[in-house]
């Protein structure tokens, strides 16, 4: 058995390049090239460029399995750059992945395992889902932060069991979006030693040379970041490229970044021009690139069979480092039982048993507070019971109430620690925190302003369409904010928010929902969770005489039914409208009209439910006001033709919010006036 105490092998010393190193990487370009003609749609020139880097990282690099692209031990490699997917793919299929040569053909097909752009969970081997420029760099980042915080936990002396690098590849774009930025200021500040990434310097965009455009000195700005900057003069170059590969790894303080030179279309009649960018080379372009590539194959996608043995080396490989981590892992499981135990739940997702048992039953002696403020103690109670929860704000954390009591922060010096501290970095944060749950083994949170997640956009689109779990704690939720003015109080981003498929919003209207839109979000599986809190306290809902909260977790509910009988009106709204229906409901019943008042915490959660369930909560045929300090537009399909919506469609104001709420009809008395209007029609 191998000693517990074994360090990853060193990869082999390349050699000079030889034919077959050539053939190994023209194949990738040919692959590429041929996958892209035949769909008549891709990127062909960034995969002929970028072949050198990807056939010495998985054939001599890159610590992975094929046989078991979710081996917790294997490095993990980030494409940023997704347009250039069949770099990926090519590199996937070429080294033995369940991925086959009618997958490449398939290239951008219908149903296919080669989507146009890397999609998590889609393609074995595909770590994030790529694409959207500067994302990819971010996940990185994250990844590598989860890898950090994991050793730093369960690691003990002589069993390095958390142990991996996380590579990346960046384009020019990647770098010009502020994300990137975000995340390499992020990155350098936290020393992220393990993380090396590949800068593409091929001096192309889509509308021609980066000249146009882009000056920056890239080495002095990520050295200014406080990353180690590596140059590579011609990616051509394997010795070269070798070289800054070990030095990058050898560097264990500070992230590194390759910058390699490289050529778009390689090989091909439109290398170094935007031409080769983002369309099919053409049929003559494509022969032509054979002959250039001196490949004497006319037959599209024909790879030989000893470039296909030589990548396949990396399944033995990869078979004996997942067998040589199986030993130590073993090892480490027999002489520290409870943290492998412990290592072994988080990765299989399982929450801890009790993990909610100390989450609060608010009273009126101390729920007659902001749903922000009941957030806080929430998070706190959970965070206690559950040590994969990990988080923190962009900024804003006595704002969000996200402090976690007694947890450490993390930093360079305590990678145990639990808190994050962001920085102003919204963007960053979001791509950081989807790093984080690809990653396994965490259940990431952050915290912003609800206006602000306008800066997450990107990032919380991509964790709806990986399907993975990221919390966002979304405070300062309305106009209720008050004075800080309309550049701060969220109008139209409820709704957008709610589009997002996958995503799910939670606005609670009191300390027991927000209690409970906490425990739906450590136990919802599919996408992310938005908890949507307020600023100003928010009245105690007094459960002994309305329904109990619980009925958050099926999005919405009666909470109080027309007193007297069935009901002429249903009144609905989340958050801190939910207390105006109640006080409408009841003077309404005084005038003798029955209403029935129906807290909606979660519209896309209600929308799942049965249509038995949802039907008897909004009984058809009785009309219905919806009431929301936020844009309509997410209420028409709850209230009907029959209905009508009391929201925003205009900007705030700067004033205390119990003026706002006034001045903009936000109020009971309005509720009234439109129940009375529908009842008239009748």
């Amino acid at each position: 058995m191998e000693p517990a105490t074994a360090q990853r092998p060193a990869p082999p010393a390349i050699p000079t390049p030889g034919d077959l190193d050539l053939l190994c990487i023209n194949a990738v370009r040919i692959l590429s090239m041929d996958a892209v003609q035949k769909a008549d749609s891709g990127h062909p020139g960034t995969p002929m460029a970028l072949a050198p880097i990807a056939y010495l990282l998985y054939t001599r690099h890159l610590r992975h399995d094929p046989a078991d692209p979710a081996w917790p031990g294997r490095d993990r490699f980030v494409l940023s750059c997704g347009h250039a997917s069949m770099l990926l793919y090519s590199s996937l299929y070429l080294s033995g992945y369940e991925l086959t040569l009618d997958d490449i053909k398939n290239f951008r097909q219908w149903g296919s395992r080669t989507p146009g752009h890397p999609e998590y969970g889609h393609t074995p081997g595909v770590e994030t889902t790529t694409g959207p420029l500067g994302q990819g760099f971010g996940n990185a980042v994250g990844m590598a932060l989860a890898e950090s915080h994991l050793a730093a936990v369960f690691n003990r002396p002589g069993h390095d069991i958390i142990d991996h690098r996380t590579y990346f590849i960046c384009s020019d774009g990647d770098l010009m979006e502020g994300v990137s930025h975000e995340a390499a200021s992020f990155a350098g500040h936290f020393k992220f030693g393990k993380l090396i990434g590949f800068y593409d310097d091929n001096h192309i965009t889509i509308d021609g040379s980066t000249d146009l455009t882009f000056s920056d000195d890239t080495q002095r700005r990520f050295e200014a970041y406080g990353w180690h900057v590596l140059r590579v003069p011609d990616v051509n170059d394997l010795v070269a490229l070798d070289a800054a590969i070990r030095a990058a790894q050898a560097e264990t303080e500070r992230p590194s970044l390759i910058i390699c030179r490289t050529h778009i279309g390689y090989g091909s009649p439109k290398v170094d021009s935007a031409k080769a960018h983002g369309e099919a080379l053409g049929v003559a372009e494509v022969a032509l690139s054979r002959k250039e590539l001196r490949w004497p194959w006319t037959e599209p996608f024909f790879v030989p069979p000893e470039a296909i043995a030589h990548w396949r080396l990396a399944r033995d490989a990869g078979r004996d480092a997942h067998a040589s981590w199986a030993m130590r892992y073993a090892a480490y499981q027999q002489a520290h039982p409870q943290p492998a135990a412990e290592l072994d739940r988080r990765l299989r997702g399982v929450l801890p048993p009790d993990w909610d048992a100390d989450i609060p039953v608010f009273t009126a002696d101390n729920g007659n507070v902001a749903s922000r403020a009941a957030s806080g103690i929430v998070l706190n109670a959970i965070a206690a019971r559950v040590p994969e929860l990990i988080g923190g704000s962009a900024d804003l954390t006595p704002s969000n109430n996200t402090a976690l009591a007694g947890i450490r922060n993390y930093d360079p010096d305590d990678r145990a620690g639990r808190y994050l501290h962001f920085g102003i970095r919204e963007h960053g944060m979001g791509a950081i925190l989807n790093g984080m749950s690809v990653h396994g083994g965490l259940i990431p949170f952050g915290g912003t302003f609800l206006i602000f997640s306008d800066y997450m956009r990107p990032p919380i689109r991509l964790a709806a369409l990986m399907r993975r779990r990221s919390i966002y704690v979304y405070t300062h939720d309305s106009v209720g904010l008050g004075e800080d003015g309309p550049t701060h109080q969220p109008i139209e981003q409820l709704s957008g928010l709610r589009s997002v498929p996958f995503n799910t919003v939670l606005r609670p209207a009191d300390a027991n929902e927000a209690a409970e839109a906490w425990r739906f979000a450590m136990t919802h599986p599919d996408g992310p969770v938005a908890l949507v809190l307020s600023r100003q306290k928010l009245p105690f809902i007094d459960r002994t005489k309305y329904a109990s909260a619980s009925g958050v977790a099926r999005g919405a509910y009666v909470l109080a039914d027309a007193p007297g009988g069935a009901p002429q009106i249903i009144l609905l709204s989340s958050g801190s409208e939910v207390s105006i229906i109640l006080d409408a409901q009841t003077q309404l019943a005084a005038a003798g009209i029955r209403a029935r008042t129906v807290s909606c915490p979660s519209l896309e959660v209600f929308a799942r439910q049965s249509e038995e369930y949802r039907t008897s909560v909004l009984t058809p045929g009785i009309p219905r006001v919806a009431i929301e300090a936020a844009h309509p537009m997410s209420w028409y399909q709850w209230v009907g033709t029959n209905g009508t919506v009391i929201g925003l469609e205009h900007f705030g104001a700067s004033s205390p919010y119990q003026r706002i709420y006034q001045e903009f009809g936000l109020t009971a008395a309005h509720v009234i006036g439109a129940a009375r209007a529908l009842l008239a029609k009748r």
